[in-house]
């Protein structure tokens, strides 16, 4: 008796023990989008489609952004779709679209899905874009459509323009987003307008850059990297020094794979500026 007597209270609080350690592994759902703020929402009948981005917003050039699909009637996030959608602007003469990448399901995640749009031009007071989202869950078709806000930006982080092989194309800053003072990884986007409707990425490329700043002499800096092609990311990887605060001009020049310049010229003392150049302020 007097070990039961013992017993008991050390039982007891083993048993509290355990029970504690229980409600701790109690499984907690996932916030997906934790880290990102939504855009908007784009509805239909049946569904509501959430737009989200690091910003909240989306705007002129390249916009990195993430998806989720909720039922409408349940209030659940649908975990098995397939996406396809397109970017419109109208203007008032004619409709366009602008280059994108597919839509695919995050790795690890259940519910969300990811892709990215590059708006080589901004909405004004006459024209502006909307985006369209088809989608098929269990072999069966939807559509959600809706209008879009897309501002300029205050620096020219995307350029459209016509090479000396006569192909109109499209460059976009992709990364960094903060750049530093420090040697950068720097990746741009590369595209051509096959038509109205169609900007496939450019391969095989080369982006030649040298970074000056207009204010400080036109300097430039060391250790800079061309940009080249990344089969993997269908993006141009390059390195981009900054030795200062400021506004930075990215002078650029555009190579074939036969070396032959289709835009851009070299920064001189005669020159102090490519024709084509992207733009940043840090």
């Amino acid at each position: 008796m007097k070990l039961l007597k013992y017993l008991l209270p050390i039982l007891l609080v083993a048993t509290l023990i355990s029970c504690t350690k229980d409600d701790d592994d109690v499984f907690l759902p996932v916030n997906e989008v934790e880290d990102l703020t939504l855009i908007q929402e784009i509805s239909n009948d049946t569904h509501t489609v959430e737009m989200y981005s690091i910003s909240g917003n989306l705007s002129q050039g390249y916009n990195d952004i993430t998806i989720r699909l909720k039922d409408k009637t349940t209030g659940d996030f649908v975990e098995d779709a397939m996406f396809m959608w397109n970017p419109m602007m109208h203007m008032t003469q004619m409709m366009h679209s602008c280059p994108k990448s597919d839509l695919v399901k995050v790795s690890g995640m259940e519910t969300i899905y990811n892709g990215y749009i590059v708006f080589q031009m901004a909405e004004n007071a006459d024209e502006g874009w909307d985006l369209t989202f088809d989608y098929t869950i269990d072999g069966e078709d939807f559509t959600a459509v809706g209008d879009i806000s897309v501002p300029a930006t205050d620096r020219k982080v995307v350029s459209v323009f016509m090479g000396t092989d006569d192909v109109r194309y499209i460059i976009a800053y992709v990364e960094p987003q903060s750049p530093e003072v420090m040697v950068n990884d720097v990746t741009f986007g590369l595209y051509k307008m096959e038509n109205m409707m169609s900007f496939p990425v450019v391969e095989d490329f080369k982006i030649m850059l040298d970074p000056r700043m207009p204010s400080m002499g036109n300097h430039t800096s060391p250790n800079n990297e061309d940009l080249v092609y990344n089969a993997a990311s269908n993006m141009y990887d390059g390195k981009l020094s900054l030795t200062m605060t400021g506004y930075w001009k990215l002078n650029l020049m555009l190579e074939n794979q036969d070396g032959e310049i289709l835009k851009g010229e070299e920064v001189t003392e005669d020159n102090e500026s490519s024709s084509l150049y992207l733009e940043i302020e840090f």
